[in-house]
């Protein structure tokens, strides 16, 4: 496949939670911000008429992208309170650490969540969620 200058870019596509066939039609309806409906999913690509779960319980293995994210997240935050703490010299405790990992676990769930199902659709998604540069209707 040619790469030019309109093919969008598949990193950049995840990141915008994009349909991984086309790269343009949207996977989620609302914004990570609209807490109530974060996670509503369109049932097939609005672009290029993908279906999303390819069968039934399939994003049940998106927690397994989730869970990645999670230790990351722990270890992130764990190294900006060392950093932090030798910076500014201030003591740290064991408190510390499960209050902020905790905090911010529960702000980033959201994200967590819709990026752990992107990361579904587009490593497991088969053959259909390939890009195909006509894809769009």
């Amino acid at each position: 496949m040619e790469k030019n200058s309109t093919t969008p870019s598949q990193l950049l596509a995840m990141a915008q939670c994009k349909c991984p066939r086309c790269r343009k039609g949207r996977i989620f309806e609302y914004s990570a911000l609209n807490l109530p409906k974060f996670a509503k999913t369109y049932g097939h690509c609005p672009v290029c008429d993908l279906r999303f779960e390819r069968e039934p319980g399939f994003f049940v293995g998106a927690m397994y992208f989730g869970y990645a994210i999670s230790i990351a997240t722990f270890v992130t935050v764990a190294v900006a309170i060392v950093i932090l703490s030798t910076v500014f010299q201030f003591q740290t405790s064991v408190s510390l650490y499960v209050t902020s990992i905790i905090t911010v676990t529960l702000l980033m769930a959201p994200v967590n969540f819709r990026y752990s199902r992107v990361l579904m659709l587009y490593f497991f998604g088969g053959d259909d969620a390939k890009y195909q540069a006509d894809a769009a209707k």
